[in-house]
């Protein structure tokens, strides 16, 4: 009876040391290939993204004096008057700067990725590759918060827009 196999024993495999994801001066060709190719994409779209990003800046400091405006117009003339232009108004000037901004740290970290990708190829010095992949790394962790933010901000619009329908329609 001692020799039987315990049907519920967890099952042994041999341990294998594994191998490092990455060893000092690993890169291949192919990937330096792929790398130069990629630097100037990355600061084009830096470059593009900031440009992108001073214009949405500029258009909310642009619509704050007419937002301003509204407001006052809003208390002369009554508030029920204007209050949904007075929304408009206000959640344009908040998305641009706000937009401005988050757009510019996503072009930053493009630009520097690029950057410190030709640095590397130029000069071989594994710390700007690290500093490249750091960028990256900063690159998408920023992208995926905002995914996540828009997400949570999508489910907020859609049960407002519930409610207020809602309202609306027993009102």
């Amino acid at each position: 009876m001692s020799e039987a196999l315990n049907p519920y024993q967890s099952p042994e495999t041999e341990a294998i040391p594994e191998k490092p994801l990455f060893v000092q001066g690993s890169l291949t060709e192919t990937m330096l290939v792929y790398l130069k190719s990629a630097s100037p994409w990355l600061r084009f779209a830096g470059i593009v993204g900031f440009i992108g990003s001073g214009l949405t800046f500029l258009t909310g400091i642009v619509v704050l004096p007419v937002t301003r405006q509204a407001w006052g117009l809003g208390s002369e003339f009554g508030l029920s008057v204007t209050a949904l232009s007075l929304v408009f108004s206000s959640g344009l000037v908040i998305y641009c700067i706000g937009g401005g901004l988050l757009l510019f740290f996503l072009s930053l970290f493009a630009y520097r990725f690029g950057e410190k990708i030709r640095s590397y190829l130029a000069t071989g010095v594994e710390y700007d590759l690290e500093m490249a992949l750091k960028n990256n790394m900063n690159l998408w962790k920023l992208f995926g918060i905002l995914c996540i933010v828009s997400l949570a901000f999508l489910f907020f619009m859609i049960a407002g827009a519930t409610i207020v329908g809602l309202a609306a329609a027993f009102s």
